[in-house]
């Protein structure tokens, strides 16, 4: 069963949250148990603080633990003050008054626990013919341990709901999968999601990619709650709790409805302006993702981020090597490249967007220029154009979609989508 309410008209009340969270939660078999919550990092819009204060409400006199754990993928690590404005409250040596506060470690090899193996024949069964090898599923121990020796009694996922390029929607599982996961497991689901093409993928519930990572999460041992969120902008419209797959389920609806922008023609430029959170172009790319269905072949999107000075605070040494390049520009060289993260590789093609590569002559769809702290020649060397953002003023976009020209105001969350029939393919 799942608990909860949204709609598209308003955002939702604090005392709205409070009644449905306190509903599903009153039933739940939580008393004196050890729970952990996972919530997302700074790079998503969320009421962390809102719902991290209403479950400290509703579970702090039943539960014996109540800690926090967060999904970082790959991203860096969180300070205690930056944790601090996540949650609401002051974060100390990782404790916010009673409960602990956890970084997901994915660079630590201890972090980890092997819950098992998806087969190849599997893999090869839920990609259609894709791949085909043994993956094997590592997390965050804290999330559950083979043999009963978990030490969590239960898990509730915390986080937004939107499209997303890699699985079709983000949340639910996939706070399991990159969200506290392995190398392995990330980089095969990314790379599969970029087979598949982002453009193909993004703002679809059911894909190969989903389905894979409810396989995945299938091997955890510790009981899983969902409190899904969705989001339009800043505000919070839609709340769904229950188990992992039907809230995130029924939230994934909602924000098929607020969250993608469906259009009757197809734009030739568009301008991304990328918010503060995202601080490198490993997470502002979400502002290509986004927009890349909406443009018109031959055309650019700018992604307008001058407070963005690195390509990848994580990642960046790979970029460096081996740039930005459609997908079959890899799969045609893939011994060259096979050996690099594959989440990087999925990473760098999702970026380039669509376009083929033949007889050596690699041709994009659309043209994609940075007009960020990034320098030129920098950008000209990882095969991305550039423009220099002194020279962009955002408000001289505005109001010229009838000129196939769009500003899209805090890009990275909002899909665009040419209607069906209406984009030439």
């Amino acid at each position: 069963m799942v608990v909860g309410t949204g709609t598209t008209a308003r955002a939702l009340t604090d005392e709205e949250v409070r009644s449905a969270m306190a509903e599903a939660l009153a039933p739940a078999d939580l008393d004196g148990r050890r729970v952990l919550v996972i919530v997302p990092d700074s790079t998503r819009t969320a009421p962390v603080a809102l719902i991290r204060g209403v479950l400290d409400e509703l579970l702090r006199r039943r539960v014996s633990a109540l800690d926090y754990l967060v999904a970082l993928g790959t991203h860096p690590v969180m300070e205690d003050a930056a944790l601090g404005t996540l949650l609401g409250v002051p974060v100390y040596l990782g404790r916010a008054g009673e409960s602990r506060v956890f970084n997901h470690r994915w660079d630590v090899p201890e972090s980890f626990v092997t819950l098992g193996t998806i087969p190849a024949e599997e893999l090869a069964a839920v990609s259609g013919g894709r791949l085909e090898l043994d993956v094997p599923v590592r997390l965050n121990r804290l999330v559950g341990e083979p043999g009963g020796r978990s030490p969590y009694e239960q898990i509730i996922v915390c986080g937004p709901v939107f499209p997303h390029e890699v699985v079709g929607f983000s949340g639910g599982n996939k706070y399991f999968f990159p969200g506290v996961a392995g190398a392995e497991v990330i980089n095969v689901t990314h790379w599969l999601g970029a087979l598949l093409t982002s453009r193909e993928i993004i703002g679809v519930a059911d894909t190969p990619v989903r389905r894979l990572i409810d396989r995945a999460a299938s091997l955890i041992p510790t009981p899983r709650m969902c409190v899904a969120l969705v989001m339009h902008g800043t505000s919070l419209h839609g709340l769904y709790v229950g188990s992992m797959e039907e809230a995130w389920r029924a939230a994934a609806a909602l924000s098929a409805d607020l969250d993608i922008v469906r259009v009757k023609s197809p734009f030739r430029r568009a301008l991304s302006v990328i918010p503060e959170m995202y601080g490198d172009l490993w997470t502002a790319a979400k502002g290509m993702y986004k927009l890349e269905p909406a443009i018109a072949d031959g055309g650019e999107v700018i992604i307008f981020a001058p407070h963005i000075t690195e390509v990848s605070y994580v990642h960046g040494k790979y970029i460096e090597e081996i740039g930005y390049h459609v997908r079959d520009y890899f799969l045609a060289q893939w011994d060259r490249f096979k050996g690099f993260p594959w989440g990087v590789l999925a990473h760098s093609t999702h970026l380039r967007g669509a376009g083929t590569f033949e007889g050596g002559i690699e041709r994009s769809r659309i043209r994609v220029t940075l007009a960020t702290g990034i320098p030129r020649e920098r950008c000209e060397r990882i095969g991305l154009g550039y423009l220099d953002p002194r020279t962009v003023d955002p408000e001289t976009w505005a109001g010229r979609e009838d000129e196939g020209v769009l500003l899209a105001r805090r890009a990275g969350e909002i899909l665009y989508r040419v209607e069906p029939g209406t984009d030439g393919r």
